[in-house]
């Protein structure tokens, strides 16, 4: 075993390891025979030149002792066996245990800790006598006739033709615009005075297909109006109330903009998220590929991938971040990094329709993590929980949020 547990940590340092081996790996380590040997191998890891990039930045978001802490939980050891010897080290200590961590997700399901340095297990997790159920997928069409179309009760196949445009339910479960008197790809530039709107309730999300092949993924609580034939004027105009993942088909003829209550995003062909919900603080856009720009007030910004440009109050800023934190809703993830306990039950809020009450003075500590939108409510609030920096309690579609 010690013989394979060499093979594994070799092939892991060298980033080759599959994903069962990767598996084994961590659960070699989990049984507590392979401590001190890992623990020693990530001095050695770090005097590689490959990670050169990842040094500087482990002390962005999280301490040295949220590193040093993460790593004991991880490995189930105490300090004194992992001769970490100096904060400098501790520091060095985060992409390695970030990779252990992602393996655990894989294995267990979640990761989640309270930027105050306290890291729970699952078995840690308390009980709720109610609980409910996660979001689904599920959207509702309004034509421009005032006609509503519930979409989770329709079969797949054409739903309604309006205005030279085809509208039908995908195998998917995709909404599908196609133009039914123009050629494959091309749109009608006759444009045509068909309003749609696309509304997703709390708890819901859906996808729509535009008639240039855009391909549009709504969160909960959050809506997307267009032309059926989406031109407006020689561009693709679509109007976005909420949250939406956008994946744009180029067509430098016809720019792509989407336009919220307080501000205009252009592009020609890319892949970004918007997040415009009315209680939040500040809009944000988060760019994944190409470019798009940012206009507010007569203000502009010009988003290079990896970029999100904030709009708060009057203030439109750019700056780097993880664009996985951004998308995370639409892989079916919470994925929170140094979040407040409001905007962590806002989310709530929004994928489970609940309401979030608050009972005395509210927690300062910060939380970050990842849970599955596939849990009820409970699996969540249950990790939250077992930080020690916040309580629930859950009556009907209430939560209670305590100290």
């Amino acid at each position: 075993m010690q013989e394979r547990f060499n093979y594994l940590l070799d092939r892991y340092r060298s980033h080759q390891t599959t994903a069962a081996e990767l598996q084994e790996f961590y659960t070699m380590l989990s049984n507590g025979t392979y401590d001190e040997q890992f623990a020693k191998s990530i001095d050695r890891i770090y005097e590689n030149d490959e990670y050169e990039d990842a040094r500087g930045n482990e002390d962005k978001y999280y301490t040295a002792g949220a590193g040093e802490r993460m790593l004991q939980n991880v490995l189930g050891t105490k300090r004194e066996q992992l001769e970490i010897k100096t904060i400098v080290k501790q520091y060095k200590l985060w992409p390695a245990i970030a990779v252990a961590a992602s393996v655990a997700l894989a294995v267990c399901g979640f990761w989640f800790f309270n930027d105050g340095l306290n890291y729970n297990k699952q078995s840690q997790q308390v009980s709720y006598t109610n609980d409910i159920a996660g979001g689904n997928s599920g959207a509702t069409l309004t034509l421009s006739n005032g006609k509503k179309i519930t979409l989770s009760d329709q079969v797949n196949g054409e739903l309604v033709k309006e205005g030279g445009v085809s509208i039908s339910k995908s195998a998917n479960g995709q909404l599908v615009y196609h133009i039914s008197d123009g050629k494959e790809g091309r749109l009608n530039t006759k444009s045509t005075n068909t309003i749609n709107t696309l509304t997703t309730a709390k708890g819901q999300t859906f996808q729509v297909r535009l008639p240039d092949g855009s391909l549009v993924f709504l969160n909960a609580a959050s809506s997307l109006t267009f032309n059926s034939a989406l031109l407006e004027n020689g561009k693709r105009i679509v109007r976005l109330k909420g949250e939406g993942y956008f994946e744009i088909s180029k067509d430098e003829t016809h720019p792509f903009v989407v336009k919220t209550g307080r501000q205009e995003v252009e592009v020609l062909g890319t892949q970004f998220n918007i997040s415009s919900y009315d209680n939040e603080e500040a809009e944000k856009t988060t760019l994944l590929e190409g470019s798009v720009r940012m206009t507010s007030a007569g203000k502009q910004e010009v988003l290079k991938p990896g970029e999100q440009g904030k709009l708060q109050g009057n203030k439109l800023s750019v700056e780097k971040v993880d664009t996985d934190l951004a998308i995370a809703w639409k892989n079916d993830d919470f994925m929170f990094k140094s979040e407040s306990i409001e905007g962590v039950m806002r989310m709530v809020e929004r994928w489970y329709n609940v309401e979030v009450i608050y009972v005395g003075d509210k927690t300062n500590e910060k939380f970050s993590g990842s849970v599955s939108r596939f849990d009820n409510i409970s699996s969540l609030l249950s990790i939250i929980e077992s930080t020690k920096a916040v309580h629930f309690k859950i009556e009907g579609r209430k939560i209670y949020v305590s100290k």
